[in-house]
């Protein structure tokens, strides 16, 4: 960043994860610019104290730091890089801050495309969830020049409880990200099994949840997904497609690298049989639902308001 003004930013992708990030910035006193395909995401930002925006272009314009919060690599390649991008948009010597889950190559690409148009590239993926994106504490696993970092301190300091430092070029951050969607892939699966499985045995399944809370069974993602099966709830908090892209980009790597990963694998196609079953969309969580329809067993229902 060049300008010794405070820094103007913008947020590119407004859903659970994004929304949460923009209305931090905004009520940090930041000032902060967003754009969403969703009209009703883009008019919360406004309320809530930022400048929602009808585009990209408009809304990345002049801006020294732009955090690109969308699905995937594709999606970001083209919000950044494509017709009406970003990256054409900012303030030459900005920093991308690159939030989505992707393979490290398509990070390191996104840098060098950046590089060449006279931006840094900071690969930031997330974790923390939607609350934590709301309360300004999540998990970001950075990687990327010292210049980049500089550049996006501002909004590093107001979005994140901790940012771990990964590495001086992009691609790293990335590799950390699969590793953590590995593992919470997997513990999803594990957890709906589980679930399933109580049922079948006829327990009382929030017993389950109270006795394996608190016992050497339990993990994060026990502890935070069960109670959506608990109430029948499977409005996408994150869905089941999110892990059929992440763990399938873990089984590329996989590939890639000669190395085995038998437990992703197996929980990647109970992901894909959620899917396939219409489920693609609803909470990954609905895994469990997947076991209960092979099994013929009756789960929770969403409890009537």
């Amino acid at each position: 960043m060049t300008s010794a003004h405070a820094p103007r930013s913008a947020v590119i992708g407004l859903g659970s994860m994004g929304l949460g990030m923009a209305l931090t910035m905004a009520r940090k006193g930041l000032s902060v610019t967003g754009f969403d395909i969703n009209p009703d995401a883009v008019a919360k930002l406004t309320q809530g104290g930022g400048t929602g925006c009808n585009n990209i272009t408009e809304a990345a314009t002049g801006c020294d730091i732009v955090v690109a919060v969308v699905v995937n690599a594709a999606q970001t390649d083209a919000v950044l890089f494509g017709e009406g991008g970003a990256a054409m948009a900012m303030a030459r010597g900005g920093v991308i801050i690159s939030s989505a889950t992707m393979a490290p190559e398509d990070a390191r690409r996104f840098a060098e495309k950046a590089k060449g148009l006279g931006l840094h590239y900071l690969d930031a993926p997330i974790s923390g969830g939607a609350a934590k994106a709301a309360s300004g504490e999540l998990t970001i696993m950075a990687s990327g020049t010292a210049e980049a970092f500089a550049g996006a301190r501002p909004v590093l300091d107001v979005i994140a409880g901790t940012v771990y430092e990964l590495g001086c070029a992009a691609g790293i951050g990335a590799s950390f990200k699969m590793v953590n969607q590995l593992l919470a892939g997997v513990h999803i699966a594990a957890a709906c099994e589980a679930m399933a499985f109580a049922k079948r045995l006829g327990l009382d399944l929030d017993q389950v949840y109270k006795v394996i809370t608190a016992s050497a069974g339990n993990s994060w993602m026990f502890e935070n997904r069960v109670p959506h099966i608990l109430e029948g709830d499977y409005s996408p908090r994150s869905a089941v497609n999110i892990f059929t892209k992440d763990l399938g980009i873990v089984g590329d790597m996989g590939r890639r690298e000669t190395f085995p990963l038998p437990l992703s694998a197996a929980a990647l196609q109970m992901f894909m049989m959620t899917a396939a079953a219409g489920m693609g969309r609803d909470d990954d969580a609905s895994v469990a639902r997947m076991f209960a329809m092979i099994a013929g067993l009756d789960l929770p229902e969403r409890r009537k308001e």
